[in-house]
């Protein structure tokens, strides 16, 4: 189970928003369909990046994005 103000999102619901598709990103897990893959936020914060900072560089993503990369990272 993962919090995310005001409600708490259970995980199998975040990694419904990971995606793999051989045609897109060379088949590396992205998020929902789009050429953004969970590699690269993952880099972004362990960089040191925040979520909000991936949120203005990318307004297309959701909170719910990054929280899904993180939760398909540990499992």
């Amino acid at each position: 189970m993962i919090v995310i103000e005001p409600y708490v999102v259970m995980e199998n619901d975040l990694l419904k928003r990971i995606t793999i598709n051989p045609e897109i990103c060379n088949g590396k897990p992205n998020i929902r369909g789009m050429r953004i893959t969970v590699e690269t936020i993952l880099e972004f914060l362990s960089n040191g990046d925040s979520s909000n900072d991936i949120l203005e560089a990318y307004p297309f993503l959701e909170k719910e994005d990054i929280q899904a990369s993180i939760a398909y990272s540990t499992s």
